[in-house]
């Protein structure tokens, strides 16, 4: 794909990701444009999806799209095909159990591995809100051995385990 193919986001709105290719970013503005109707939303999401099936922010929109729904299985879901599919575009494996901050280049935001933080980050908040604590633990404490400087604000879901914790033992 050239660089002459892909869309330029204008002021009003959402950026999604960078090298989104033009049709998709359409179907994505649409959804944003159009949260209060679920149904709209739903369909331009699913439209993106059909032009890109791979493409990563297309998944963690729908991964948002169905946490925000309420529907944490689904979302659980989408947030893992993201992890899979972030570490095959990014050459690594996708047990993020077994990596560490030298596995890739965590830094690049134009990169799957950035993608893969934003996805694990999306699996912590959802096991959270499964009140699976122990889970959402384990994922946050790879997200730290991952991106130790926490580009990806994963602190914001470290703090809100914490004070779930605290609620427990309190």
């Amino acid at each position: 794909m050239s660089l002459a193919t892909l869309h330029t986001v204008t002021p009003n709105e959402v950026l999604f990701g960078f090298n989104l290719p033009p049709d998709v970013n359409m179907h994505l503005q649409r959804a944003a444009s159009r949260v209060s109707s679920r149904a709209d939303a739903q369909q331009a999401l699913d439209e993106a999806l059909e032009c890109a099936p791979d493409q990563l922010e297309v998944l963690m929109a729908l991964c948002k799209f169905h946490f925000y729904q309420g529907h944490l299985e689904l979302a659980h879901d989408l947030a893992h095909q993201s992890i899979v599919k972030a570490a095959l575009q990014g050459g690594f494996s996708h047990h993020w159990q077994q990596l560490d901050e030298h596995s890739t280049d965590w830094r690049d935001p134009r990169s799957p591995g950035r993608a893969f933080l934003y996805s694990l980050k999306a699996l912590a908040f959802i096991y959270l809100r499964q009140e699976h604590l122990i889970a959402a633990q384990e994922v946050l404490e790879a997200l730290y051995r991952l991106d130790p400087h926490d580009q990806v604000g994963a602190e914001v879901i470290r703090d809100l385990l914490r004070g779930l914790q605290d609620e427990d033992n309190g």
